[in-house]
């Protein structure tokens, strides 16, 4: 009898352990890792495909897109994301491997700054770093929040909106949170014209 005793002790022991367990690897974990998921990646959590107001597939949050006129610069009625050295092209996502040393980066540098302060009606010493310097895989959608309110008022004046109405658009697209505090403050320039395109088309 005791041996039994002590045999149904050591089971219960061994289920209790099991139950508690599968509710902490089984359930409290798995919710855990899902919930900090959803709070520090949302778009590798979910996907990163941005739909329009009409709820059709508009753009992939993780890739800048970026419209061009005829010229080839990039059309002022849209935010416009960081320099590529691959010109946007997804399929091609490089960077332009110059070092900071190299005359050609200057050069390169000096003429984007040229063209973002002429663009903007600004002097070239207000023109931020990431509006001149190309990210790493050259399709960053990200810009800094000042790059992005520095184009609220081309923008404004090219789709015949408010500035107000522009800016509320990017404060709406700037991370905050715990988001920002683990990186930096950004704006994603892809999901903010895709909103940008459907408050034009409800004007």
């Amino acid at each position: 009898m005791n041996a039994l005793t002590g045999y149904l002790r050591q089971a219960g022991t061994a289920v209790r352990f099991l139950l508690f367990a599968t509710l902490v690897l089984g359930v409290a974990y798995p919710l855990a890792v899902f919930g900090a998921g959803q709070l520090i990646a949302p778009y590798q959590a979910n996907g990163s495909i941005i739909r329009d107001s009409a709820g059709t597939p508009a753009a992939s949050a993780l890739i800048a897109q970026v419209s061009t006129t005829d010229a080839g610069a990039q059309d002022p009625r849209w935010f416009h994301a960081r320099p590529s050295a691959v010109k946007w092209d997804p399929a091609s996502s490089s960077a332009s491997n110059l070092g900071p040393n190299d005359p050609t980066l200057l050069d390169t540098v000096t003429a984007n700054r040229t063209a973002v302060a002429a663009a903007e009606g600004i002097s070239k010493d207000q023109v931020p770093a990431d509006a001149v310097t190309a990210s790493g895989s050259g399709l960053d959608p990200d810009i800094s929040p000042a790059y992005a309110k520095l184009q609220v008022r081309r923008v404004a004046a090219a789709r015949h909106l408010s500035a107000d109405t522009v800016m509320s658009l990017v404060t709406k697209h700037t991370t905050s949170g715990l988001t920002a505090f683990l990186g930096q403050p950004s704006v994603n320039v892809t999901a903010l014209n895709v909103d940008l395109s459907a408050t034009a088309q409800a004007k």
